[in-house]
C-alpha cells in the first residue's frame, strides 16, 4: 500500500432505503468543484434485512435494495470521468446478484470500471453449527433471552462486517464495492485504510476513522436532519439540507464538512446530535477496533467544519453483532376519529364494543392492543385540531387468524352503535393480514465468520478475523446518577418543558432505545448531569416506562452530555413493532416535551 499524503474526502450519500435518490450523483457531477475522493452510502436497516431475508426465502424476486440501483445508475458517467471510489452496504440478501446487476450497468454504458462485492455476511449456518456443538447460547444483546427459548425458526442471519474488506478491494483496483451487511461506518473505515495504508496494529486511527464513519454514515443527520436545533436552520436552508464529507488524515484526524452550498449547517451540536445516535455506551464496537468515547469533544473550526478530538482506542472485541431473522406471523390495524369532546368515553365504549366481536377470535392473537393517538385541543380552532386516532392493532401467527372476518370487520361493524360523530378510516388496506418478520440481535466470534473479497477476474482475496482482540464486560459502565455541588446555586427556577434548555437525541438497536442529551453551555452541564439520573428518567417516561427494564447511564463531560441506554424499550424492534414510533427517534422528544424546573438564568440565552 503506498500512503497519500493529503487526507481522503469521504462523502456518505446515504443514510436508509427512503433516503433521496439525487446524492450520490450530485456528489459525483460536482467533483470538479467540490472534490470527493470515495462515495460511500448505507442503504441497511433492520427492516429490509428482515424483509429482503424473506423475499430471498420465498424466491419472490431479487433481494438486494432495489433503491441502490436508482441512485447509482445516474452516477456512473460521473464516476468513471472523475476517478471517484465507491463504498455501499446495499447487498442486502443477495450482493453477488446486486454485483451482477452493477456490473451489466457498467457495460451498459460503455465504462471500464471495476466491481468487487464483499461476502461473509451471511452466517445461518454458523449459527446452526454452535447450536449443534453447544459452543454458544446466543444470548440476545438486548432482552437476555437465549436462541433456544425463542419461539421463531431463524431463516437468515447476518453479521455485521469491519471494513477491511472493502480497503483489500480498493488496493486491487476497485472502482466499485459492494456489500451486503458491514457495519453502517464500514465503508468508511475501509476507504481511509486504503488511502492511508494503515496497518491493522493502528487503533487509534482506526477508532477516529470508525467515529468519522458514524458521524456521516446517516447522510443528512449531521448536517442538520434530525436536529432539536432545526429552527434555527430555516434562514440557512432547510429545503435541501446537504451531504456530509469526512476528511480523515493519515494520522486519523477527522473534520466533519458538507457538500458546498448546500443547506444546513455542520456545528458541534449537528455533531454531537449525530454522535449520541445508536450508541449503546461508552464502549463503541466495531469488528477492526472498539473506540472509547467518554473523552470525545467536539471543535468548530469555521463554518461547516467539525473537527473531531478525544476519541480513544482498544482492541476489537473477539465477536461481532449478528442479526437473525425468522417468520413473525401477520398483523393488521384499524383506525377511528373520535372528536370533539368526551373521548376518552367514546373510545372506551367503541374499545368495548370491539372487543365483544372480537371474542370468537381474540384467543389466536399474539397482541391486541387499543391506542388513542394525540389529544383533542380544547375549543379548538378547526375540526382537526379536536380530533384524535384510536388505533385498533392486532398480531396473530398466521394470516388466517386475521382474516377480514376476524378482524377487520369485528372492528369497523360497531359503526351504527357506537359514540357520536363514529367514523372509521375508509382505506382498509391496512386491516388486512400482512406478514412481518421477528429480528434477534446476538453476538458470533469472528473467527466464525468467512469474510471475502471477490473480484471482477473471479479471484477472491479472504479476509482473517482480527489476530488481537479483547473481551469486554457484557455491562457498559453505566453510574445511575450524578451529585452536583453547584445545582443549589443557579438562583430562580420556572416550570417549563426540558427542550426549552436541552437538546436530545434517540433511536433504535434491536429493541433497545438509546437516549443522548446534551446543553449548549458549560455551566448548564453541572445541572443537566444532576438533574437526569436513571430515576429522573422512569419518571419522565411515565407510562412509557416499562416497569423493571434496566437502563444504563454515562456521561461525556467533554461533550456537556448524558447518555442513558433504554434496555428492551421498543417493541421487538422495527420490523414487527407494534408503535407508532418503530423507529424510536420520538422517545427524545416525548422527554423533551415533558415539565423540570429549569433555571431562569438559562432561558435568558434564548429557548431551542
Amino acid at each position: 500500500m503506498t500512503t497519500k499524503k493529503r487526507p481522503v474526502r469521504i462523502a456518505g450519500c446515504s443514510g436508509a432505503a427512503t433516503d433521496r435518490r439525487h446524492a450520490m450523483a450530485m456528489l459525483a457531477a460536482n467533483c470538479a468543484n467540490d472534490h470527493i475522493d470515495v462515495i460511500t452510502g448505507d442503504w441497511m436497516s433492520e427492516a429490509n434485512m428482515t424483509s429482503r431475508a424473506t423475499l430471498k426465502l420465498a424466491e419472490g424476486g431479487d433481494a438486494y435494495e432495489p433503491t441502490f440501483i436508482e441512485s447509482l445508475e445516474p452516477a456512473l458517467k460521473y464516476i468513471a470521468k472523475y476517478g471517484i471510489r465507491i463504498a455501499v452496504n446495499a447487498g442486502a440478501s443477495d450482493t453477488k446478484r446486486l454485483h451482477e446487476v452493477v456490473t451489466g450497468m457498467v457495460k451498459q454504458q460503455g465504462l471500464s470500471l471495476k466491481v468487487a462485492w464483499i461476502s461473509g455476511d451471511e452466517v445461518l449456518p454458523a449459527v446452526k453449527k454452535a447450536q449443534r456443538g453447544r459452543e454458544s447460547s446466543f444470548e440476545n444483546i438486548c432482552t437476555g433471552e437465549v436462541l433456544e427459548d425463542w419461539k421463531f425458526k431463524p431463516i437468515a442471519a447476518q453479521a455485521y462486517l469491519g471494513g477491511l474488506g472493502i480497503a483489500a478491494a480498493f488496493e486491487r483496483g476497485a472502482d466499485i464495492v459492494v456489500c451486503g451487511r458491514v457495519s453502517d461506518a464500514s465503508p468508511v473505515i475501509g476507504a481511509a485504510y486504503w488511502w492511508h495504508g494503515w496497518k491493522r496494529d493502528q487503533l487509534l486511527e482506526l477508532a477516529n476513522a470508525f467515529v468519522a464513519g458514524h458521524l456521516i454514515e446517516c447522510s443528512n443527520y449531521v448536517a442538520g436532519g434530525n436536529f432539536t436545533g432545526f429552527k434555527s436552520l430555516e434562514m440557512r436552508g432547510w429545503d435541501d439540507i446537504g451531504y456530509p464529507i469526512a476528511e480523515i488524515s493519515s494520522n486519523g484526524q477527522a473534520v466533519i464538512t458538507k457538500s458546498r452550498g448546500s443547506g444546513g449547517e455542520v456545528s458541534t451540536q449537528t455533531c454531537s446530535s449525530q454522535l449520541l445516535y445508536e450508541i449503546q455506551g461508552p464502549w463503541y464496537y466495531n469488528s477492526d477496533v472498539t473506540a472509547i468515547l467518554d473523552e470525545l469533544w467536539f471543535e468548530q473550526l469555521g463554518t461547516d467544519r467539525v473537527a473531531l478530538r478525544g476519541v480513544k482506542a482498544d482492541l476489537p472485541p473477539p465477536t461481532t453483532k449478528i442479526g437473525l431473522t425468522a417468520a413473525g406471523g401477520y398483523q393488521a390495524e384499524v383506525h377511528w376519529f373520535p372528536c370533539g369532546l368526551d373521548i376518552e368515553a367514546k373510545t372506551r365504549m367503541l374499545e368495548t364494543q370491539v372487543r365483544k366481536l372480537l371474542a370468537p377470535y381474540s384467543d389466536k392473537f399474539t397482541k391486541l392492543t387499543f391506542t388513542t393517538i394525540g389529544t383533542a385541543a380544547e375549543n379548538a380552532c378547526n375540526q382537526d385540531a379536536a380530533t384524535v386516532d384510536f388505533r385498533i392493532f392486532a398480531q396473530a401467527p398466521t394470516a388466517a387468524d386475521l382474516a377480514p372476518s376476524k378482524f377487520l370487520r369485528p372492528c369497523i361493524d360497531p359503526i351504527m352503535e357506537s359514540y357520536p360523530g363514529a367514523t372509521p378510516h375508509l382505506d382498509l388496506r391496512l386491516g388486512f393480514p400482512k406478514p412481518i418478520q421477528e429480528y434477534y440481535v446476538t453476538l458470533l466470534p469472528q473467527a466464525d465468520v468467512q469474510h471475502a473479497v471477490h473480484l471482477w477476474d473471479g479471484s477472491g482475496i479472504d479476509i482473517s478475523p482480527p489476530p488481537k482482540t479483547k473481551t469486554f464486560p457484557a455491562q457498559q459502565p453505566s453510574k445511575a446518577s450524578t451529585r452536583s455541588t453547584t445545582s443549589q446555586s443557579l438562583g430562580e427556577t420556572t416550570l417549563g418543558p426540558l427542550g426549552w434548555v436541552v437538546h436530545a437525541r434517540s433511536g433504535d438497536k434491536g429493541s433497545n432505545c438509546n437516549v443522548g442529551f446534551w446543553v449548549r453551555h458549560k455551566d448548564e452541564y453541572d445541572w443537566l448531569r444532576s438533574l437526569l439520573s436513571v430515576d429522573t428518567v422512569k419518571h419522565l417516561l411515565a407510562d412509557e416506562y416499562k416497569k423493571g427494564n434496566k437502563i444504563d447511564r454515562f456521561e461525556l463531560p467533554n461533550m456537556y452530555a448524558v447518555h442513558f441506554l433504554l434496555h428492551d424499550h421498543l417493541d421487538r424492534g422495527v420490523s414487527c413493532s407494534s408503535s407508532y414510533d418503530f423507529l424510536g427517534k420520538n422517545v427524545a422528544e416525548y422527554l423533551r416535551s415533558k415539565h423540570v424546573d429549569l433555571p431562569v438564568k438559562f432561558l435568558s440565552r434564548g429557548k431551542l
